[in-house]
């Protein structure tokens, strides 16, 4: 319970540092960085449900990332059509696509899980590249409209855009939020500690795995739309392997499996490669033998190693009470861990 609190308070801490973080900046730029780092989060969040709490590593992420940004790219300036109706069809079309593809691709296990999507996405982006009567190839959809505003509410500035991208992020954090301490939250953990013993206590693990595997793929279109009417010009690059790597090391950063990780790990990653912007041809040798270490001594990132600290630091003052208690009782004080380790 004091680990769940002590994630819940940091997220409390950052959302109240996002909220009041254009009030304290009137630099455009660090605003621009931020909504592009709150865009990236709905994406990790993705990922996170899906590998973090499952067990299952997709890596076309970034396929049905593009997806949710070409869709509503094509729907606006193609088919001409509302930017709200078209927003939330796009990720109609994310969603089905992933269901379609869920069905197919959870047959499969562990690395040969991994090896489908990564060919899947490799796929995606080559129909993105290659459809040129569709998504204009190479050359990329242009004049993407910014979304459509409500009455006097508009979003044509870079702070009324940086809120709007803002609400949808407290938006995943709190579906997270519910269904990590819900029964789904546990049903999806006992399948990724253990899928035969879940299927023997009765737990439907293809169902439940197909809804994670949709709602991951939901929040990686919900990130390609935003993405899209932010920047309002995408290029076949956003499908590509590599956004699924950035991703993936934003999650493992900041510490896979928790709730307040894709945050973290996100925020450090992409300001901290805007203070290396001059090295960006080494950014890989700089962020690669970290990664490394930090998988190594740190397998659940960031937040993981913080609260693994905090709980054994509780843990040994406790014990500590325990003892004083013990000895002021004047009664003998069986240390339970030491008469196992002897043993």
């Amino acid at each position: 319970m004091g680990k769940v609190l002590n994630q819940r308070n940091i997220i409390i801490a950052l959302i109240l540092f996002a909220v009041g973080f254009p009030l304290v900046s009137n630099n455009n730029y660090f605003i621009h960085i931020m909504t592009l780092s709150f865009i990236w989060m709905i994406g990790v969040y993705g990922l996170n449900l899906l590998a973090g709490y499952t067990g299952y590593l997709s890596l076309a992420h970034a396929g049905f990332f593009g997806i949710g940004a070409y869709s509503l790219g094509i729907l606006t300036v193609k088919a001409g059509m509302n930017f709200w109706a078209a927003f939330f069809l796009s990720l109609v079309i994310t969603s089905v696509l992933g269901f379609l593809v869920g069905l197919i691709a959870l047959r499969t296990k562990e690395h040969f899980f991994a090896i489908y999507t990564l060919c899947l996405g490799y796929i995606i982006y080559l129909v993105i590249d290659k459809w040129d009567s569709l998504t204009e190839g190479v050359r990329g959809l242009i004049g993407i409209p910014a979304p459509a505003g409500f009455g006097p509410i508009t979003f044509e500035t870079e702070v009324s855009h940086y809120y709007l991208v803002l609400f949808f992020l407290l938006l995943v954090v709190l579906v997270m939020y519910r269904i990590i301490h819900s029964l789904s939250g546990r049903t999806y953990i006992a399948i990724r500690n253990s899928e035969d013993l879940a299927q023997t206590i009765g737990i439907s693990t293809m169902k439940n795995k197909l809804t994670v595997f949709v709602l991951s793929t939901l929040f990686a279109g919900l990130s390609g739309a935003l993405y899209a009417s932010f920047v309002r010009f995408i290029g076949p690059d956003i499908g590509s392997i590599t956004i699924t790597f950035d991703l993936l090391t934003y999650l493992l950063v900041g510490g896979i499996g928790t709730l307040s990780g894709p945050l973290v790990g996100t925020l450090l990653i992409v300001w901290l490669s805007q203070q290396l912007q001059d090295f960006q041809q080494y950014r890989m040798l700089i962020f690669g033998p970290v990664l490394t270490l930090l998988v190594i001594f740190y397998p659940r990132g960031i937040v993981g190693a913080v609260s693994s600290g905090m709980a054994k630091r509780r843990a040994k003052k406790e014990h500590l009470q325990l003892t004083n208690t013990a000895r002021a009782s004047g009664k003998p004080f069986i240390d339970r861990e030491k008469q196992v380790e002897e043993v």
